[in-house]
């Protein structure tokens, strides 16, 4: 006989009859008190679910950064990918620049774009999820006069496509989010360009000229069809916590990051993936740049990671003819890439570049470390200045680290354009070519203090730690066999 329970919870065994009739009585009820408990379990528990839900999109939720805001859908726009949404973007933008400023909203979702301005005292804000995605017809891109440093198009001569997100002469400019992305859908225009079925320069995805207090953070720029942000004559610009990709190959010129003719810039925190410099930081094209004269200066960059298989992790140049001084980099990595450290220039470029500063870097894998090249002969057009020699000084590498490198250092000056007061400290890379030149050095002038690794070549003075000479360089010109295919 089966054990049941008193309200005390001891056993008891009870007798007769009169328990059996009452048995089946009792497990009915005992049915249904059950089933009541699971009902109202299931329904309290879609109630909580519910209310975890909605937390979890108060926590997404866009926050109110500036004072009017606006949401893209209320223009009537369409998130579906297909219906081109220029006129939505175009009709918000206006309202925020009738309101003195404000924020648009872009939710959760694909919205196909032409290209569209911003206005002053805007923010851009992109929801986890949001793509804004340029649309694949050439004919629907506008096209703005070349930029005056340049001569013409980078790549044509006369106008170039203007970008998918663009301004000019802005003030107080924000493009931030929920890591929301900016999509320049590039393989269209790269198979184009292979094609030269293209009669102007392609655009870049971002692009803000003459404008102040820009601050570009937490979205991702992917598949820019060239260079993909590019802050043009700008003053105090921020681009933090930013992820940008382009295939590795195959996707040309889609530098990351290229401040031109910029001063006051911080980038930090970024990790940049693409087809060409990770970061390039320019100032205008021979005579044209010149002649219009604004160097970019006072820019920081730190803690980026980057990846360039074709190209650079950091280049300066070669595009330098505005000047280019007071640059430092710091706690950065660069993997997987054809070069880490690249200044490029050449006669013709006229400027300067001087006070730069690399600090704690870290080279994994890459064809070269740094690499300084004075014969970077691509020019504008034929008008370019023979006696325009830039003036390259003032170089410092500390706290050096990397490996599976093939060839450290090669700086290449020439008689024309030597490389003045490079200094090297703190510098130990491993290698992966055993070859006898791997630190090549040509028309150089500077000093190697404490121990580096590899050893350095002939040209550099040698001091021990506490600044004593130990060594002075038998001759700033030493010639070795530069190896060109780097």
């Amino acid at each position: 006989m089966a054990d049941t329970f008193s309200p005390n919870g001891r056993p008891h065994h009870p007798h007769g009859p009169t328990s059996k009739r009452w048995l089946p009585t009792l497990l009915a009820a005992l049915w249904a008190i059950c089933f009541a408990s699971v009902f109202i379990w299931q329904s309290t528990s879609v109630r909580s679910i519910s209310i975890f839900r909605s937390n979890s999109r108060l926590y997404q939720s866009i926050p109110r950064l500036r004072k009017n805001v606006f949401n893209l859908t209320d223009f009537g726009a369409v998130d579906d990918g297909r219906t081109i949404n220029t006129g939505a973007f175009e009709r918000a933008v206006q309202a925020i620049k009738a309101r003195g400023g404000g924020q648009l909203n872009v939710p959760s979702g694909t919205w196909l774009t032409a290209p569209f301005n911003l206005t002053s005292h805007m923010t851009l804000f992109l929801a986890e999820g949001a793509v804004i995605l340029g649309i694949e017809d050439e004919m629907l891109w506008p096209l703005l006069p070349a930029l005056p440093s340049y001569g013409y198009g980078r790549e044509e001569k006369g106008p170039r496509y203007g970008s998918l997100i663009h301004g000019q002469n802005l003030k107080d400019v924000v493009i931030t989010g929920h890591n929301g992305t900016i999509n320049g859908q590039g393989q269209y225009w790269w198979t184009k360009y292979k094609r030269r079925a293209l009669n102007f320069t392609r655009p870049p995805l971002v692009q803000l000229m003459w404008s102040n207090d820009i601050i570009i953070s937490n979205i991702t720029l992917l598949d820019s069809p060239f260079w993909t942000f590019h802050p043009y004559d700008c003053k105090n610009i921020t681009v933090s916590n930013v992820t940008i990709i382009a295939p590795l190959i195959g996707a040309p010129n889609t530098d990351g990051i290229d401040p031109d003719s910029c001063e006051d810039m911080l980038i930090e925190n970024c990790y940049i993936s693409v087809g060409d410099d990770g970061i390039a930081i320019k100032s205008g094209w021979d005579q044209y740049g010149i002649a219009y004269g604004r160097p970019s200066t006072n820019i920081l960059i730190r803690d980026v990671t980057i990846r360039s298989m074709i190209s650079a992790g950091i280049s300066i140049g070669s595009e330098m003819s505005g000047g280019v001084s007071n640059i430092i980099v710091e706690n950065a990595r660069i993997w997987e890439s054809r070069r880490a450290i690249r200044i490029k220039t050449s006669p013709g470029r006229g400027a300067f570049i001087h006070n730069l500063t690399y600090s704690n870097l870290t080279f994994e894998n890459c064809r070269v470390g740094v690499i300084v090249k004075t014969d970077y002969n691509e020019h504008a057009d034929d008008g370019w200045d023979r006696k325009a020699f830039p003036v390259v000084s003032n170089i410092s590498f500390v706290g050096v680290r990397g490996w599976g490198v093939r060839v450290p250092v090669r700086i290449h000056g020439s008689e024309h354009i030597p490389i003045r007061d490079v200094e090297f400290k703190d510098f130990a890379v491993g290698l992966s070519y055993k070859k006898k030149h791997i630190f090549q050095c040509s028309f150089v002038e500077g000093r190697v203090i404490g121990e580096i690794f590899p050893k350095p070549c002939e040209n550099l003075d040698m001091y021990g730690m506490d600044g004593t000479l130990i060594k002075k360089a038998a001759t700033e010109n030493v010639m070795v066999d530069i190896d060109y295919d780097i």
